[in-house]
């Protein structure tokens, strides 16, 4: 019987760290930058220290310690084979180091997005749907799928990586969804177009250094109404509602649930992505039967995720 997890959330900016019960109630939580450019060697013992002082507010037993990763990861063998937003992590036995510190508690690692897209479903967008694909649109893109209320993670534990589908862009090279949808790509483009001689308040919103362009920056200026910068949000839409309905033939299912910090661009990136799907799935039975939604849980859907990860594997059906 599981009553308390604790869930660790490693991302490239920040490690989040909660005490759950099995309602996914936040009992205790601590978090702190990662400082990703300094290292394993110095990220690991920290990540170490920030999950005992967590553990150590438990008033019952913890029974597992689920760690949520970005990059593909190894489930069970434990181990981050590729974190892009953390130099120098690959093929790192994260799940190891974790329970040789704490070797009474069960020790589970997983992907971040495939986490996500189990809390999406059991408590967020997705909740009531058993076929489900979900997206996070952020730094790097990322997903997750279920397939009959289960997570599909294939035959090593590292399908899912939808960022990583090919696409052919504007000039018919070979790019990547990531490569042209994540937000650093609507800084790239945004600044390409500039650098071409497209006009637009972004120049000025940085001062003419089109280096210090971001997504962020973009997604201000398209709320504005800036020509390019609407521009640049329909085009990452386009791309992602194209890779949508490749999924929508691939799987079938009856919901994609869109988080990450790109989605703040709202219905100026769902539009383009609903209308490009519409325009290139094989039958109207594909985008009719699959809603395209915006995530529920924010920046604490890593935390939920890794704690019904554990759930999955422990009590199987509480999906629901």
């Amino acid at each position: 019987m599981v009553n308390r997890i604790v869930g660790v959330d490693l991302g490239g900016t920040q490690m989040r760290v909660a005490l759950m019960d099995t309602d996914f109630q936040l009992l205790a939580r601590a978090n702190e930058p990662t400082l990703a450019h300094q290292g394993a060697d110095s990220i690991i013992p920290r990540l170490l220290d920030l999950i005992a002082s967590v553990v150590d507010t438990s008033d019952q037993p913890v029974d597992a310690i689920s760690v949520v990763s970005p990059g593909p990861v190894d489930p069970v063998a434990g181990v981050v084979t590729y974190a892009p937003n953390l130099p120098g992590w690959r093929d790192l036995p994260l799940g190891a180091i974790v329970n040789q510190r704490f070797p009474h508690i069960p020790t589970f690692l997983a992907n971040d997005a495939n986490a996500a897209a189990l809390a999406e479903v059991y408590i967020g967008a997705a909740v009531g749907h058993r076929h489900a694909v979900y997206i996070t649109v952020s730094t790097g893109i990322g997903g997750g799928i279920i397939i009959d209320g289960k997570l599909f993670t294939g035959a090593m534990g590292l399908a899912g990586e939808i960022g990583h589908m090919l696409v052919t862009i504007d000039d018919g090279s070979v790019s990547s969804l990531e490569e042209e949808a994540a937000g650093p790509a609507l800084a790239r483009y945004a600044a390409r177009r500039i650098r071409s001689g497209a006009q637009s308040r972004i120049t000025e919103m940085v001062n003419g250094n089109l280096e210090a362009i971001t997504g962020r920056i973009v997604g201000d200026a398209a709320a504005a109404g800036d020509a390019l910068a609407l521009e640049t949000a329909t085009r990452a839409g386009r791309i992602i509602g194209y890779a949508i309905t490749s999924l929508m033939h691939l799987l079938n299912p009856t919901i994609f649930v869109i988080g990450g910090g790109v989605t703040n661009l709202g219905e100026l990136l769902f539009e383009p992505m609903r209308i490009a799907s519409r325009e290139r799935a094989l039958a109207s039975k594909y985008y009719e039967a699959s809603d395209i939604v915006r995530a529920k849980l924010g920046d604490d859907v890593g935390l939920i995720g890794a704690a019904a990860l554990v759930l999955q594997e422990l009590q199987p059906g509480r999906e629901d």
